[in-house]
């Protein structure tokens, strides 16, 4: 009779924490993406300096953005890509040109790399080597950065990381320049 009611009451402590954490989770969910849309909103504002207006388009294969100068031309394209790394998943904030030749600028949006090593991803030194590469060749990383040769810096002890980011970036920029023709056409 102790055994069963011991179980009784763990059985009904975990039914309630579960509800509580389920509603927790679907109260706070409207707000985190509410955050996630503000936060790529001021890293596209950072990245494409002419930018006024931001559209989202409706890519099926990637997530789009199109960015508006204050007289409402074209003043540049960002996307969201996502691919693997040492840890989990990592999604970058990419932003083109108009004419996606060139890297205006990228932003760790999540990662669960190795604090402290495949982490320094999110770090500014590292971010700031893919401003202005040509994104008409691959990309492509080693102990010294080489700029004439499209070459970022990969991170000492995360080499598996920054490979990640460099691959992510590389696969994602084709389907972002289709997506965003098809859109405007």
């Amino acid at each position: 009779m102790r055994t069963l009611k011991i179980i009784l009451t763990l059985a009904l402590t975990c039914i309630f924490s579960a509800g509580v954490l389920s509603l927790s989770d679907k109260l706070a969910e409207h707000k985190i993406k509410e955050n996630q849309k503000k936060a790529i909103n001021q890293a596209i504002f950072k990245m494409i300096k002419q930018a006024a207006k931001i559209q989202a388009l409706a890519g099926k294969k990637i997530q789009i953005y199109k960015a508006f100068d204050k007289n409402g031309h074209t003043a540049g394209f960002a996307f969201i890509a996502e691919g693997s790394g040492y840890q989990g998943k990592i999604s970058i904030l990419c932003a083109t040109d108009v004419s996606f030749r060139k890297l205006l600028g990228i932003e760790i949006i999540e990662s669960m790399e190795t604090p402290g090593l495949g982490a320094r991803i999110s770090e500014d030194w590292f971010k700031q080597q893919f401003r202005g590469l040509s994104v008409l060749k691959p990309i492509t990383y080693g102990k010294k950065a080489d700029l004439n040769n499209n070459q970022i810096q990969a991170i000492t002890g995360a080499t598996i990381s920054s490979r990640s980011v460099v691959r992510i970036i590389n696969n994602a920029m084709k389907k972002a320049e289709k997506t965003a023709k098809n859109e405007q056409n």
